[in-house]
């Protein structure tokens, strides 16, 4: 019997069949004047909404037009920098006062953030059975999918899941600020378990141990690490906690929250977001490209040598053909990225310490190489900086953490800033969040199936 016209053979000759009915051209878009990616023509956000958390500031506007300025990042109106500078000068870890600050918005009492710091201790612990039932029962390959099931599955050991009161709201916050770093721990050694054939190995938190403290210790094979790397994790962690409403991962807690879901529905659809290579997997992407570039370097200090790599980059005639220099550029951030800068100064030791000087050096040239190059390439005169994931993945393996875990470890951090979020958005949000769509096509006459 002869094969009826259009029927496919395949899922291969299917998805040819009907890619066309995906297609939208570029006119639908620019004469219906859409937002696309939620941005103005010049780049910045549309405002969706207000907040009291973060405050993401790189350019200012006159009259109209955009202008480079330095960075800065505002945690509750007060500068990340003078918060980093605080702790380190008083010899403390700051991850928990600043998780302290984003959820209860001031400062904490001395008095106040032991408390707060004996509650993560308490709940960093997993739920009896929840690695073997949740972790071990099904592993993961990817680690951020792991975490994103995981949260889910906290909701089964939650006997109050559903209750959006402050307070209740506030126990499940601190209770996931706590557990997922244990989760993404376990996942790991599950992972490497499992399908890199290595011995399995579960370390329980430790009390007394800050945050990074203690993933230092559940990760380890030998349970040992250093106070400067325990310090620079901490420094990471401070960093990446918050960054704004309108980044992706942020804005999908906040999209979720306003349906008025449960916590774990939000949180894990951030983890979900984060995991995309053009937001936090962008670290991941440094460390490839970086690495790419020190196998084609014949000389690390060859300024002219770095720049002509760098330009076939950004021709496409290198590194993944993306024609991007990752680690580069920030939607918001002009002239600094404050993150970035503070991970510099304070990694820059660590690098001389553990023999990374000579990686540091290449990392700081591309850094100050790729604006003029990227200017050369393309003709367009931009102010570049570079971002927090140029430098976090190199700090990540002076550390000795595997490329598995650079963005859960960036997920660990944010999970702060995501349920501060989510309790702004319960309380002050009010509607379903509900943008718009243009539809881009005719109403068509139904066709019966036997004149098709």
């Amino acid at each position: 019997m002869a094969r009826k016209k259009n029927c496919p053979k395949s899922i291969s000759e299917l998805t040819e069949l009907c890619r066309e009915s995906y297609m939208i051209p570029e006119k639908a878009f620019t004469t219906s004047n859409v937002k696309r990616g939620l941005r103005n023509s010049d780049g910045s956000g549309v405002v969706a909404g207000v907040t009291n958390l973060g405050l993401v500031h790189g350019y200012v506007l006159y009259e109209g037009e955009k202008r480079p300025d330095e960075g800065k990042l505002l945690y509750r109106g007060y500068d990340v920098e003078k918060l980093v500078e605080g702790y380190i000068k008083e010899n403390r870890y700051g991850f928990e006062e600043c998780a302290f600050l984003l959820l209860f918005g001031v400062l904490p009492t001395a008095k106040q953030l032991e408390y707060f710091k004996s509650l993560v201790a308490d709940y960093a612990t997993l739920p009896l059975n929840f690695t073997e039932d949740v972790i071990l029962r099904a592993p993961s390959r990817d680690i951020m999918n792991k975490i994103q099931s995981g949260i889910l599955a906290l909701y089964s050991y939650d006997e109050n899941p559903e209750d959006n009161s402050l307070e209740n709201q506030f126990r499940q916050s601190i209770q996931l600020i706590a557990r997922i770093p244990t989760i993404a721990a376990h996942a790991y050694s599950v992972k490497r378990h499992v399908f890199d054939q290595d011995s399995l190995l579960l370390h329980r938190p430790m009390p007394g141990l800050s945050c990074a403290q203690n993933f230092m210790r559940i990760l380890g094979k030998d349970v040992t690490f250093s106070e400067k790397e325990a310090r620079l994790l901490d420094l990471c962690m401070v960093l990446h906690a918050e960054h704004g409403g309108g980044n992706n991962s942020t804005f999908a807690a906040r999209v979720l929250s306003s349906t008025g879901t449960d916590i774990y529905s939000s949180i894990s659809a951030a983890v979900g977001s984060l995991k995309g290579p053009k937001h936090g997997g962008a670290n991941i992407k440094v460390d490839e490209m970086f690495t790419d570039i020190k196998n084609n370097l014949k000389d690390w200090n060859d300024d002219d040598e770095i720049k002509a790599y760098l330009e076939k980059i950004l021709k496409k005639e290198a590194g993944d053909g993306s024609g991007l220099i990752y680690g580069m550029g920030h939607a918001i951030y002009t002239k600094s990225d404050p993150r970035a800068v503070l991970l510099k100064k304070y990694a820059k030791d660590l690098a001389k310490e553990n023999g990374f000087d000579n990686e540091f050096n290449l990392l700081e040239k591309i850094e100050k190489l790729s604006p003029a190059v990227f200017t050369k390439v393309t003709g367009v005169d931009k102010t570049l900086c570079a971002n927090v994931d140029m430098y976090s993945g190199l700090v990540y393996r002076m550390m000795r953490i595997p490329t598995e875990l650079f963005t859960p470890l960036f997920a660990t951090a944010r999970v702060a800033g995501w349920c501060a979020h989510r309790i702004e958005e319960n309380l002050t949000g009010g509607r379903i969040i509900r943008p718009a769509y243009k539809t881009n096509y005719a109403v068509k006459k139904y066709v019966p199936i036997s004149k098709r």
